[in-house]
């Protein structure tokens, strides 16, 4: 699933024009006084010209992107004109389809950019953008957004969903050790319940998109119990979605989230988790009200603020484990940046979003990660963003992009959402894959 706050508490809409003070200017942005626009100077001169941009990722993320994309804007004289939507899945098709399409969108899920590539829509990435993607993305990633060999897009943002985080301290007060195979996490997990706080918490509320914590549950404990060439055949529909393999990933992931004994930690019954934000669905490991919290890199944002970051600090992050200490796959996720428009100034736009250096800026102000190889994991805001890059750089790292994302729009961000809530409400495993296994579209 997908990256940061795209996954929303409520239905809002952001639209900021980035300019060098930070406010609307008329006639395009201007630098400031004394400003460097040597870096800027590739990308050419678009006084009075403005780029819109349509994505999911609002309130403190939104503020970053914006702040990280002022000097770019000031010197270019570019006014980026940026609205972030909780409801981006369903409302950027709607808003193509009434001719209403931004310049540049972010799309969390390449299975929904590659529709509207198939459609026409999107522009095919210039040649300095897909040189910029050769040079800073391995083939793999660039494959996410290539349809019919065709480039589209870039990678904007990564993220390793693959984590588990903790307290340190309610660790080290209860003598627990950090597991790293899967019998040892299932160990931990029958201390802590026997101790008698819940070990598990989790929401996965987020509005249109409920639902997705749940998928990516499953698809990370079938990477590890099947491997990387079964992952890979069930989310390209080479073997159906209700193969016994992933009846019995859900299964497993049942035993511990459906399990009243071991979820909802600091919340209530299992079930409850279906009406929880994910953004909140962490905050009782801060408490002590429950002790694990699987979730993405990403989820370093939605701590409470003042929360700390490290082994020795609130709170930190395991890689959630296989079913022995060597193997080490990784699933994750990322946005991607694709143009509706081809005008200058949008070409100069998403060169620039393809660079190592917004990639680098970017994280220099918060909790970011890129797969852009030209970044250095040093840069990184936070121990866990450090982790994150140095395993998406690393070639032995098992990565696997998330499934529901890669799969079709109307089945990963569709029928696969909604089966897992109705299956965390109580609804059994085989009628649920059953029910998105005939949804798949037919050839």
């Amino acid at each position: 699933m997908r990256f940061g706050a795209r996954l929303a508490l409520a239905v809002t809409t952001l639209i900021v024009t980035v300019t060098a003070c930070g406010a609307p200017h008329g006639g395009g942005s201007q630098p400031r006084a004394g400003q460097d626009c040597g870096p800027y100077a590739r990308y050419g001169e678009h006084a009075g010209t403005t780029v819109t941009v349509y994505a999911s990722n609002r309130d403190r993320e939104a503020d970053l992107f914006e702040e990280t994309w002022a000097d770019f804007a000031a010197c270019t004289g570019i006014d980026v004109a940026y609205e972030g939507d909780g409801e981006f899945e369903a409302q950027i098709q709607l808003r193509v389809e009434g001719g209403n399409a931004p310049d540049v969108a972010f799309f969390p899920q390449p299975g929904l950019m590659e529709r509207f590539a198939r459609a026409g829509r999107l522009k095919p990435a210039s040649a300095e953008v897909a040189a910029l993607a050769k040079e800073g993305w391995s083939a793999d990633w660039n494959g996410y957004a290539t349809v019919n060999g065709t480039l589209y897009g870039t990678p904007l943002v990564a993220n390793v969903k693959s984590f588990v985080w903790y307290s340190p301290a309610f660790f080290r007060d209860r003598g627990l050790s950090v597991p790293r195979t899967w019998a040892e996490l299932m160990d931990v997990t029958e201390k802590v319940a026997a101790s008698g706080v819940k070990p598990w918490c989790a929401g996965v509320e987020s509005g249109e998109a409920t639902g997705w914590p749940l998928t990516d549950w499953i698809e990370d404990v079938l990477l590890r119990q099947a491997g990387p060439d079964v992952y890979d055949q069930w989310v390209s529909h080479e073997i159906p979605f209700n193969d016994p393999r992933v009846i019995r990933a859900m299964d497993t992931v049942g035993s511990v989230l459906k399990n009243d004994r071991y979820a909802n930690g600091g919340y209530g019954p299992a079930r409850s988790m279906a009406s929880i934000a994910y953004q909140e669905g962490g905050t009782p490991v801060v408490s002590g009200d429950c002790a694990m919290h699987r979730q993405a890199s990403f989820y370093a944002e939605h701590w409470p603020e003042g929360t700390e970051i490290g082994p020795d600090k609130d709170v930190f992050a395991f890689l959630l484990p296989g079913t022995d200490r060597t193997s080490r796959p990784v699933l994750g996720g990322g946005v991607f940046a694709a143009a509706f428009s081809d005008r200058p100034e949008v070409r100069a736009f998403q060169e620039y979003l393809a660079t190592a250096d917004f990639a680098t800026a970017r994280m220099k102000k918060g909790p970011f990660v890129s797969a852009n190889r030209g970044v250095d994991p040093a840069d990184a805001a936070t121990l866990v963003d450090r982790l994150s890059i140095q395993l998406l750089q690393d070639p032995k790292t098992q990565f696997r992009f998330d499934g529901s994302d890669l799969m079709p729009a109307s089945v990963g961000a569709g029928t696969f959402w909604k089966g897992a809530v109705d299956w965390i409400g109580g609804k059994g495993t085989e009628p649920v894959a059953d029910s998105v296994e005939r949804s798949w579209p037919r050839p």
